[in-house]
């Protein structure tokens, strides 16, 4: 009975001491364990179906745990300066008032023959697909829409291409060029497809100057700014075709700027305006009927060389335009923008502009 008892006593012992080792084996092993998590320098491995910015967003005492993990140790960062350097680059800071590339007088002619392929050779590694620039080196001023109602103009949209961009990229300005297409053969409505252009320009960025340009119309001088200002403006002040010689004190087409806002509280453009004339002494009426006034640059600046060309077919002379414009406070509450109907056919990205063929329902 001495031998069982003293056996007994010596099983136990050795129990008790395989089960120290055991709880010192299982210690060990989550030392090591926890160590590898802290000192791991691949932590994507390590809970690879937790987002960081999910672990972030609880705050609990694992996801301070993962801010410390993901943060890869570089030799000479810290910590703070490894986030600080992950942070966006500061903004750019504002084009000056005086863009400092303008060169004046400009040659424009028109004798040569030029193909839209070759405008894209020669400016289209600097363009954003849609005819989209910004300056690279700082913050334009204003964001341009520049609006070109069009049908049947190849050649002429090709000239102002070429010469256009580059003076909109010497004055330095975060533009977008829209070309707005009448499709179909009927009776041409020059200031609706301005509205359209003004509407659909805007789906696509947060313009705040609108220039309502014809395109046959090109500047000879770079220093007549595409900018708008606190009133409507009035940029082809002195065409070549006039003798350089402003038509009317009233006159307010060709090239035209307006900003979201003076748009807005004129109510665009009238959308009644079939065929040519009228529409633009219509706009100079609902800008002076909503107490504004239009401005112009020094006509020494503001010269312009219009491409040659006859009559537009299904853009005749149409009298009862004249009579409308008569009219004009009556209409300017119900005709205009938000009496606007179209229907977009087609819509092109080319590196040199945007091409937005439409319906206007005409007549």
């Amino acid at each position: 009975m001495g031998t069982s008892v003293a056996s007994d006593l010596s099983i136990r012992e050795m129990k008790k001491k395989i089960t120290i080792i055991l709880a010192l084996s299982v210690l060990f092993t989550l030392t090591c364990f926890t160590v590898f998590l802290l000192h791991s320098k691949d932590t994507s491995l390590v809970f690879p179906s937790l987002p960081q910015q999910v672990v972030k967003g609880s705050r609990s005492v694992f996801g301070k745990m993962m801010d410390h993990i993901r943060v890869k140790k570089i030799p000479g960062v810290s910590r703070e300066t490894a986030a600080t350097s992950a942070q966006p680059a500061p903004p750019l800071d504002p084009c000056p008032d005086s863009p400092p590339s303008l060169v004046g007088p400009v040659l424009v002619e028109f004798e040569t023959i030029r193909s839209l392929q070759w405008v894209r050779n020669q400016l289209g590694s600097v363009l954003q697909q849609g005819g989209r620039y910004k300056p690279p080196d700082c913050t334009a001023r204003q964001k341009v829409a520049v609006i070109i109602p069009f049908r049947n103009r190849y050649e002429h949209l090709t000239h102002w291409l070429y010469y256009l961009h580059p003076v909109l990229m010497r004055q330095q300005l975060d533009y977008g060029v829209y070309v707005i297409n009448q499709d179909g053969d009927g009776a041409f409505n020059r200031a609706k497809l301005m509205n359209i252009g003004f509407v659909e320009a805007l789906k696509e960025y947060d313009y705040d100057c609108f220039v309502f340009s014809d395109v046959d119309l090109v500047p000879i001088d770079d220093r007549n700014l595409y900018r708008c200002s606190d009133h409507p403006r009035h940029l082809s002040v002195a065409i070549d075709k006039f003798n350089y010689i402003l038509s009317s004190v009233t006159a307010f087409g060709g090239v035209s700027l307006l900003t979201e806002e003076q748009f807005l509280k004129v109510n665009g453009f009238s959308n009644t305006f079939w065929g040519w004339g009228g529409e633009d002494d219509d706009l100079y009426n609902r800008i002076i009927v909503r107490g504004m006034s239009i401005t112009r640059p020094d006509a020494g600046i503001a010269k312009y060389k219009m491409i040659k060309h006859g009559r537009d077919l299904h853009n005749e002379v149409n009298p009862e335009n004249a009579v409308k414009t008569q009219k004009t406070a009556q209409n300017i509450e119900t005709d205009g923008l938000n009496s606007l109907n179209f229907t977009v056919k087609e819509i092109l990205k080319d590196v040199l502009f945007t091409l937005i063929s439409v319906d206007v329902q005409a007549p």
